[in-house]
C-alpha cells in the first residue's frame, strides 16, 4: 500500500502548554480513529526552537546555521502523520479529519519508497 505524509500547518504554538489541552483531545481522537492506517507522527515544537542548516559550498563545505525556520509564514509546519492508504483519495479523506485542516492546512504528499 502506498505511504503518504500529512504535514500539518497551524498557528505556531507550543502544543505541550495546558491551554491547548482541549484541542489536543481532538488530535487524540483523530489518532484513535485513524489507527489502522497511521504508521507514525508527531507534533513539533514551535519554530523558535528550529535551527536551519545550510552548506552553500556543497558537500564538505562550511556549515552555516541560523535560528528559526527556513521561511516566515502565517502558519507553520507543526506536525506530521505517516499514513498508509490505498490511494491518494483515501489519504485526502483522512487528512480532512485531522484538526489542523479545520483551522490551518494539511499538505498530503506521497512518500518515495527506496
Amino acid at each position: 500500500m502506498p505511504t503518504y505524509i500529512a504535514l500539518t500547518y497551524t498557528a505556531d504554538v507550543d502544543w505541550t502548554r495546558p491551554e491547548y489541552a482541549e484541542e489536543m483531545k481532538e488530535y487524540a481522537a483523530f489518532g484513535q480513529a485513524a489507527a489502522a492506517i497511521m504508521k507514525g507522527g508527531h507534533a513539533l515544537y514551535p519554530t523558535a526552537t528550529a535551527t536551519t542548516v545550510r552548506v552553500p559550498d556543497g558537500k564538505g563545505g562550511d556549515v552555516i546555521t541560523s535560528d528559526g525556520p527556513y521561511a516566515e509564514t502565517k502558519e507553520a509546519l507543526t506536525g506530521f502523520y505517516v499514513l498508509e492508504c490505498a490511494d491518494l483519495d483515501e489519504a485526502i479523506a483522512t487528512a480532512a479529519k485531522i484538526p489542523a485542516a479545520w483551522n490551518g492546512a494539511v499538505e498530503v504528499r506521497p512518500v518515495v519508497q527506496f
